[in-house]
């Protein structure tokens, strides 16, 4: 196919290897490494060709046309009205057209939607703004993590207020927990979401999946190549949009079990009792960390919030007030009409980091609650 042969040059033109990323000045979508994202590939050059084609034919006709048959050549205007060969060229080359360009891109569609027989099914939740992952089925069952994003503040900056580290490579475009998965194994990826819109893409699988609240939707990918390969969020969610990317660690089979065995040890070994008793000390210096990862991005380190956006936590009535309340908005989320933003649920959190960030919030800044201490086995009683 003259696709097939544009492609392959296009790609070498474009720029050298660079895997799993998009580059500085790139001329070309980014090379695929499953076969579903060669074939998108492949048909966003023919159908390239196929409007260059006619571009170039129908303009170049048209002045032609205009050029040889002017009026100060002597040429007059034709008069007749209607011309069965035309009429049956006009349908029948748009309608041959049509069928080039839908056949290969239906067949290609089809694939796209068949999730059967996945060897591993993992759950990605969008959230303001970071990723939650659930491994559902398939070797890594149970596996559970959140994703966020692990580019310091110090290279991104703020409004008005310039970066005052360099931006490395992958500036935005990496996190604190990577997805790992085996080479030559279909993924299934079922999205949904915790609060607005999101859209979970990795352009070198060929995967774009909405994840919306309320709905569950999957896609899939099965990956050729080891490597790293990167995507982000690409549905505008809000304030944070552009800091929730995507990252997926493709391994040999080999790899995936010692990952697979050294997560599950890890996750055993923080597995708290909920029913131990903390020292507020202890709860205060873990909530803060907690703090830090999950909530920091919208009320901020100082707790002081957005004005117009996010609620302030420094002398929040809630936060002073019944720790009983503070403990139901962070598991059930709250909406309210003051700001434009909801505060999603942070159910995902355990028993024991929302115990401990509600106790750093309590003790933190200028709160001064007279309720200062929760303990974990309170967050696992107000679940029920």
């Amino acid at each position: 196919m003259l696709g097939l042969a544009v492609t392959a040059s296009t790609a070498a033109m474009a720029a050298p290897e660079m895997q799993g990323r998009p580059f500085q000045h790139q001329l070309n979508l980014q090379t695929p490494v499953t076969q579903i994202a060669t074939e998108i590939n492949n048909l966003h050059t023919w159908m390239m060709v196929v409007c260059m084609v006619i571009f170039v034919g129908v303009f170049g006709v048209m002045f032609y046309s205009v050029f040889k048959h002017r009026k100060s050549q002597g040429h007059k205007a034709a008069t007749f009205h209607e011309s069965t060969a035309v009429e049956i060229a006009w349908t029948v080359v748009p309608f041959l057209i049509v069928i080039g360009m839908a056949l290969p891109a239906t067949k290609t569609v089809v694939a796209m939607k068949d999730t059967s027989n996945a060897d591993i099914t993992i759950k990605a939740t969008g959230m303001q703004w970071r990723w939650g992952y659930d491994y559902l089925k398939g070797e890594g069952e149970g596996i559970s993590f959140m994703a966020n994003l692990s580019t310091p503040r110090s290279e991104v900056g703020s409004p008005g207020v310039a970066p005052t580290q360099p931006r490395t490579e992958n500036y935005l475009l990496e996190v604190d927990n990577e997805v790992v998965v085996p080479v030559n194994k279909k993924i299934r990826i079922v999205t949904t979401a915790n609060d607005v819109i999101h859209s979970w893409t990795v352009p070198a699988f060929g995967v774009k999946q909405d994840a919306i609240p309320g709905f569950v939707r999957d896609t899939w990918f099965k990956a050729e190549k080891i490597g790293t390969y990167r995507g982000q969020c690409v549905e505008l969610c809000g304030k944070e949009h552009a800091f929730m990317p995507i990252v997926v660690k493709v391994v040999s089979d080999a790899d995936y079990t010692a990952w697979v065995d050294g997560k599950k040890k890890a996750m055993a070994a923080l597995a708290e009792d909920p029913n131990k008793v903390w020292t507020i000390d202890e709860l205060k210096t873990k909530g803060e960390k907690v703090f830090s990862a999950n909530c920091a991005v919208c009320h901020q380190a100082t707790g002081k919030g957005v004005p117009g956006a996010f609620a302030a936590l420094d002398g929040s009535p809630v936060v002073n007030g019944p720790k009983a309340d503070q403990i139901h908005v962070l598991l059930n989320g709250k909406k309210s009409g003051k700001y434009p933003s909801e505060m999603p649920s942070w159910k995902q959190l355990s028993d024991t980091e929302i115990a401990a960030a509600i106790t750093y919030t309590r003790n933190s800044w200028s709160n001064k609650a007279a309720e200062n201490i929760v303990q974990p086995a309170e967050v696992a009683a107000a679940r029920k």
